[in-house]
């Protein structure tokens, strides 16, 4: 049953943590988007749940499919909160949805029964305009069944992210993509119980777990283990391109066309993990990184002076003052701002980035000297012995995993005041942008063991787990919650779904999650998260310290 938008409801869009009042957006996203952009991403996801249906009955076919699933992987991953702000850009997208959908349901054995969502097969823009407006998230009336659909939703728009970056580095897993585009339909059958919904939950978990892994082996076998790297957050006085995102293909690509040009190349917010990769340092023009999160953009593109490159989520609505240096590419759109299409060997040429950049002042300086990172699991595997002999000891006495992502509300301000709290023997493991909050703290170290082990990305993730796992193993417990481990989680988009969905799977328990708890967990299925799994949203620090077993300083 659809539910026509009432008219003081222009949209509905809660996937994000600074949904307006923790409810939803109904006027206009925090993030930037308008009404049109967020209904034409819904009436997107809609269709590529027809086109997961599809694949799947193709599959029981025995009809190849090899060459589709990036369809599936762009269409979520486009629709994460900060990528796409391109009303024309996702309609196309939608369009050829609706035109592959149709091509390939004429080629299935089985046409009985299939969806609304597979058959749909409007060509015109006013009516698809007006069919985004009454396929969003309230159509499932059912309020429990809503939040779980949702969930699933948003862990799987964080999975099809992690599945595309691996895909692009030559790595498939053809489990993943099955049960995504399986998933995909299952969201579609109103069949399906709550219970049923919370087991497919629990299940998306344990698939964005295997995502992750696909994606560590994608960097890895690409770009070699990330190492331990001092990190130079200073400038230097030439020409300098900015890049952001998350996509280490379109680095390496950057890095090869400036060769030799006289200009630098600096990362910025989720890409400074590029820095600790083998591959990358042999680049003379490869500085550094310039900035922090990907929320203080608005200043630090401007003082950058140079073009930015932005590869994957996380743009802000810019400044005219710099709007027209920044370029997009990917699954990245805006309007107004230049976008990179790969040509069909996926080859980028970004000359016209290289060319604007000569043409620019050298970076402005912000700060200088360097931070440490470059912790993901092999290298710390690597000082496992050492690890463990400090925790035998006494001189560490308990890890805090404080992984996920930065955002722009002030009580973000918790996770540095936390860090700050944290007594000296003991050692945040982070990953993702939130580390932005401490990273440049001064906390020392342990035993010649940096304080802030960074292992990466949002994706490295799965850096920690394995860690976990590890330690787990090196003291013989049966049970990864009796390790001397919190976590203590901020969440922003999608991507950090899927990584609380697959600690979840992984049988990790009592996780604190903030700034605030989803606005798409209806009370009821907030509750199976906390008697089941020990889910609690973040309080005062030395309230949570307290709960965690921690003394303060």
């Amino acid at each position: 049953m659809e539910k026509t938008i009432e008219k003081n409801e222009e949209m509905f869009c809660y996937q994000c943590q600074e949904t307006a009042k923790n409810i939803a957006c109904t006027k206009k996203g925090v993030c930037g988007k308008t009404s049109d952009v967020a209904n034409i991403e819904d009436l997107l996801v809609w269709v590529t749940k027809g086109l997961g249906e599809i694949l799947t009955r193709m599959r029981k076919e025995n009809k190849d499919i090899s060459n589709l699933h990036s369809y599936v992987n762009n269409n979520l991953f486009t629709t994460i909160t900060n990528a796409n702000f391109h009303y024309e850009d996702l309609l196309e997208k939608v369009k050829e949805t609706i035109d592959l959908n149709q091509k390939l349901i004429e080629g299935l054995d089985d046409k009985e029964n299939l969806s609304k969502a597979a058959l749909y097969n409007e060509k015109d823009d006013d009516e698809l305009k007006l069919k985004s407006q009454i396929i969003g998230v309230l159509n499932t009336l059912d309020d429990d069944k809503r939040s779980l659909r949702e969930l699933i939703t948003y862990g799987l728009k964080g999975m099809a992210a992690y599945n595309r970056h691996a895909n692009v580095l030559g790595k498939f897993d053809e489990n993943v993509d099955e049960f995504m585009e399986n998933t995909l339909a299952k969201l579609m059958d109103d069949s399906l119980s709550v219970e049923d919904l919370i087991a497919l939950t629990l299940e998306t978990g344990s698939n964005g777990a295997a995502a992750m892994a696909l994606l560590d082996s994608a960097n890895t076998s690409a770009y070699g283990n990330p190492e331990i790297s001092e990190v130079n957050i200073g400038v230097r006085n030439n020409p300098a391109i900015l890049i952001s995102g998350h996509d280490l293909k379109d680095m390496e690509m950057l890095l090869e066309q400036t060769q030799n040009t006289g200009v630098d190349v600096y990362t910025h917010s989720e890409m400074l993990p590029a820095n600790y990769y083998p591959a990358f340092k042999k680049y003379d023009n490869f500085v550094g990184n310039y900035g922090n999160s990907w929320w203080l953009q608005d200043k630090e593109f401007e003082s950058f002076n140079g073009p930015i490159l932005m590869t994957t989520n996380c743009i802000t609505p810019p400044k005219d003052s710099y709007k027209d240096r920044v370029f997009t590419t990917g699954v990245a759109a805006y309007p107004g701002m230049k976008h990179i299409v790969a040509d069909e060997n996926g080859h980028k040429d970004f000359s016209e980035i290289i060319e604007l950049a000569k043409k620019c002042d050298s970076p402005k300086e912000i700060e200088n000297g360097k931070i440490v990172g470059g912790f993901a699991h092999n290298q710390v595997l690597a000082l496992a012995d050492k690890v463990v002999e400090a925790v035998k000891n006494g001189d560490i006495q308990q890890f805090v995993v404080m992984a996920g992502c930065d955002g722009r509300q002030k009580g973000r301000n918790y996770y540095e005041d936390f860090a700050k709290a944290l007594p000296d023997d003991t050692i945040i493991l982070t990953a993702g942008c939130a580390k932005y909050r401490y990273n440049k703290l001064n906390l020392g170290d342990i035993n010649g063991i940096p304080r802030v082990l960074d292992a990466g990305q949002c994706n490295d993730s799965y850096s920690l787990v394995v860690i976990a796992q590890a330690l787990q193993k090196a003291f013989g417990l049966d049970d990864i919650n009796d390790l001397p481990i919190s976590y203590n989680i901020a969440w922003y988009e999608q991507k950090a779904v899927i990584v609380l969905l697959a600690l979840l799977s992984l049988g990790v328990k009592n996780i604190h999650l903030g700034p605030t708890l989803p606005a798409f967990l209806s009370p009821n299925v907030a509750n199976v998260l906390v008697e089941n799994f020990g889910i609690a949203p973040i309080g005062e620090v030395d309230e949570d310290m307290e709960k965690f077993g921690i003394k303060t300083k």
